[in-house]
């Protein structure tokens, strides 16, 4: 009986070592790829990790937002320089994080900190048009579909909780989630059902007469 004690815990360590590729692809309902949408794997049994050191980076080039989206993890801090000649404003009112930037070529701004979950919406006081997202997950499984709407995790074995997110996506999120066990499943399609949101982009180039407002 000792001997089978010992051994039981040796399995389960060895269980979850183990680690496996999952693709996930998002498709609209044209069936068309859907890139830069941000999918995240909860796992059933929460893990311990260790808090982020990496400072994410949340530029602004052109007068927009670089990258359009940043998924980060909870508890990561990020830096907002400014790569254009000119001022900008950048602020947040959104529950997750309010905060206000004013930000100089030449001034480097102090890294903010995220540590409540959810969607961050990010303006500019100055460039009305500029529009970003800073995304807060609770685990160290997730990323952005390329432009083929694919993205490719390395998972340990267990039990997950799939979810994605973009802010053109109008299907709710409950419908879009999946439960996944790792090493049985592989392969993840998610479709939607829901036409996407017009992209904020389109307005700009219709209104192109007040992107030469600095």
């Amino acid at each position: 009986m000792s001997k089978f004690i010992l051994v039981l815990p040796i399995l389960f360590a060895t269980f979850f070592a183990q680690s496996k590729q999952i693709s996930v692809s998002v498709i609209n309902k044209l069936n068309m790829p859907v890139g830069n949408v941000v999918v995240y794997l909860t796992p059933k049994i929460p893990l311990q990790c260790t808090l982020p050191n990496k400072i994410e980076i949340m530029d602004q080039v052109d007068t927009q937002f670089l990258p359009h989206i940043l998924a980060i993890q909870k508890d990561t801090q990020v830096r907002f320089p400014n790569s254009d000649s000119i001022k900008h404003h950048v602020y947040s009112f959104s529950q997750v994080k309010t905060f206000e930037l004013q930000l100089y070529k030449e001034l480097q701004a102090d890294p903010l900190l995220f540590s409540n979950l959810g969607v961050v919406e990010l303006g500019c006081n100055i460039h009305d048009w500029m529009l970003g997202y800073i995304f807060v997950v609770d685990t160290p499984y997730f990323g952005k579909t390329d432009i083929k709407g694919n993205l490719i995790f390395d998972l340990p074995n267990g039990e997950y909780q799939l979810n994605v997110w973009h802010p053109r996506i109008q299907d709710k999120v409950t419908s879009l989630s999946r439960q996944l066990i790792v090493p049985a499943e592989s392969e993840i399609n998610i479709k939607l059902r829901s036409a996407l949101l017009p992209d904020v982009n389109q307005y700009e180039e219709i209104s192109g007469e007040f992107s030469d407002y600095e």
